[in-house]
């Protein structure tokens, strides 16, 4: 088998390589690219990558992820998450290989009550969300895809929300954080995991993943904040109202109730473990890279 990970210097695609490195996949049968060696709007170019490397099965990572820079550049956004998802999706029906992509919990309005299944009817309401969307469309025209619509992503390998709340304790000893957006915290090490089950299956199809569990933001930020030992910070619960006028940011548009039903991962793979033992297990991991850094 041979491995595509586009968006390798994302903090997915850095954590599939090392999901399949750890299952004993070899070096040469992965081929992890950022779009410095090759860029995903350039069909050219990804048909030459694609074709000379002949992979089973891709995981596309690579797509625009600034949700908030993304309302003012939508044409950039759309080559990028679109057109980009279409360039993939023909070069891997080309060569035959299964086609993995990452959605979004962004592609639905937040209105619902309940919990979101895979079957609810999408409206995104930011450019982000609607070009994630479309990205879904393009690829489900690869009968052999598999399409995951994750959340609240955090991992080793680039920005995310622990670390901001982690470096932010540092200088504050108060924070405003947003508490009427519901969803659940994913960490890539599990995360990788379950695509890399996926991508050894035929159970295609669209999947809702993320950790089992949800929380509000300023949940998430407590737990951060509890499970690091840091009890001298108040963590202040407000609405998304109240952080826009207090910060005086402008934002795109954030689904208020982004729960995603896991029933069909359940019944078709398995769950993976609570946010909340995924965060100690990152806390150890970002503990054992700052030892690292140290001795070099």
């Amino acid at each position: 088998m041979k491995y595509l990970i586009t968006g390798y210097k994302g903090q997915l695609g850095f954590d599939i390589k090392r999901e399949l490195l750890k299952r004993g996949v070899s070096e040469e049968d992965i081929l992890a690219v950022d779009k410095d060696e090759m860029d995903i709007t350039k069909k050219d170019e990804v048909d030459k990558v694609v074709k000379s490397f002949n992979p089973n099965v891709i995981f596309h990572c690579a797509a625009w992820t600034a949700v908030d820079k993304a309302e003012d550049m939508k044409d950039i956004v759309y080559d990028i998450n679109v057109n980009g998802a279409k360039n993939m999706t023909d070069a891997a029906i080309d060569v035959d290989a299964t086609i993995l992509y990452m959605s979004t919990d962004y592609v639905f309005d937040g209105t619902k009550k309940e919990l979101y299944t895979e079957e609810d009817k999408v409206n995104p309401k930011s450019v982000y969300g609607e070009t994630k969307y479309l990205g879904e469309e393009e690829v489900r025209r690869n009968p052999k895809h598999y399409i995951t619509r994750i959340s609240w992503v955090f991992g080793i390998n680039g920005h995310n929300f622990v670390k901001t709340m982690l470096k932010l304790s540092e200088k504050h000893k108060e924070l405003n954080v947003v508490n009427d957006q519901i969803g659940s915290p994913t960490y890539t090490v599990d995360l990788a995991k379950i695509l890399v089950d996926m991508a050894n299956t035929d159970k295609y199809g669209t999947y809702n993943v993320t950790n089992n569990g949800y929380c509000s933001w300023d949940e998430f930020a407590n737990y951060i904040f509890e499970s690091n030992g840091i009890n001298d910070i108040l963590v202040n619960g407000v609405t998304t109202e109240e952080y826009l006028k207090i910060s005086g940011i402008k934002q795109a548009y954030r689904p208020r109730n982004s729960c995603l039903d896991k029933s069909k991962l359940e019944e078709n793979f398995e769950l993976l473990p609570s946010w909340k033992d995924a965060i100690n297990r990152y806390n150890k991991e970002l503990e054992e890279q700052k030892q690292l850094v140290k001795k070099i």
